[in-house]
């Protein structure tokens, strides 16, 4: 049974390795008859592995692709590469693949050989990316909470809030989400017994228990983020009519800025939040289109008297009296 099974692994590295083999190429690799060579093959399609044939003198096999990805075979530099990969695609937060790096590398990092992850984290040590305007996140930590949210494994981490002070959080991880070049963990602090997010940059020392939880009632983790960092650690929590659609809006306005809400043929809402008048009315003026202050009533009244200040700043450049 082990020979057979050593014999399978050695033939899908073949199969791998070149696009088309004939059956007696095949078979002298193997130092088997055609016979076996042919319900090994069997094996293979069993496993869900997509081998075709093709009979005749010129007739060979070959490895397809299929509906779903088979277990693969890496020697030991490939598999560092694709480490190294996923590693660099985290922590760099590629748009589109992040999240899936992130969950790609938990599952390598488990069965990769300890010599192996020793090579990965040596090069991964001795390399310096160019860093981006987000926060640097440690991508070992990042994997291990992937880790506690596939698995529905309790997390436990020191957290640092927005004004340094450190606490420990006991959570039930739900999911991560990317967010421009920031990651939130979306999970259930136990001690509180409410859902929160903490931004993954804060998060000390996360340490998997063991301990397997069912997830009571989670929520929809991009719109809880979204919420959570738009609106409600701000003082003033806005919604703006925008006279424009909202997938043009949503160009120019990234998730973790503002919500954008359809209102109608054309029209949108743009739900943001700031400690600064000053600032949304900024950020809502430089979009380029017409818009209303649905609220808070101090953003319209803000913008009453930027208005006038820009008036007579007007007025004044071009050597005119503004009365």
């Amino acid at each position: 049974m082990v020979e057979t099974s050593a014999r399978l692994l050695r033939l899908l590295s073949l199969l791998e390795a070149r696009p088309e083999w004939s059956g007696g190429d095949l078979a002298e690799r193997l130092d088997v008859t055609v016979r076996t060579l042919r319900r090994d093959m069997a094996k293979l399609r069993s496993l869900g592995y997509p081998v075709s044939s093709v009979p005749g003198v010129a007739g060979g096999y070959r490895l397809g692709a299929g509906a779903a990805l088979p277990p693969l075979l890496l020697d030991d530099d490939e598999a560092v590469a694709v480490a190294l990969s996923l590693r660099t695609a985290a922590t760099q937060s590629v748009t589109g693949v992040g999240e899936a790096s992130v969950r790609a590398l938990a599952k390598l990092e488990q069965v990769l050989p300890s010599r192996l992850r020793e090579r990965a984290a040596a090069i991964g040590q001795a390399t310096v990316p160019l860093a981006g305007p987000g926060p640097a996140i440690d991508a070992e930590a990042l994997t291990t909470i992937a880790r506690a949210c596939r698995n529905r494994e309790r997390l436990e981490f020191g957290y640092r809030d927005r004004g340094g002070q450190l606490t420990a959080r006991r959570t039930e991880p739900h999911r991560l989400v990317q967010a421009g070049y920031r990651w939130y963990l979306v999970a259930r602090d136990t001690d509180r017994d409410d859902w929160r997010t903490f931004r993954a940059d804060r998060i000390e020392a996360p340490r998997l228990t063991g301990a397997r939880f069912v997830p009571v009632d989670p929520p929809d983790a991009a719109a809880f983020v979204a919420r959570a960092v738009t609106t409600a650690p701000y003082r003033y929590q806005a919604r703006i009519l925008i006279h424009a659609p909202a997938g043009m809006i949503a160009e120019h306005v990234p998730p973790s800025v503002g919500i954008i809400e359809p209102a109608g043929a054309g029209r949108c809402v743009l739900v943001s939040g700031s400690d600064s008048l000053d600032a949304l009315a900024f950020h809502v003026t430089t979009l380029g289109v017409d818009y209303a202050v649905l609220e808070p009533p101090e953003l319209a009244a803000r913008l009453s008297v930027l208005a006038a200040r820009l008036a007579a700043a007007s007025h004044a450049s071009l050597g005119r009296d503004p009365s």
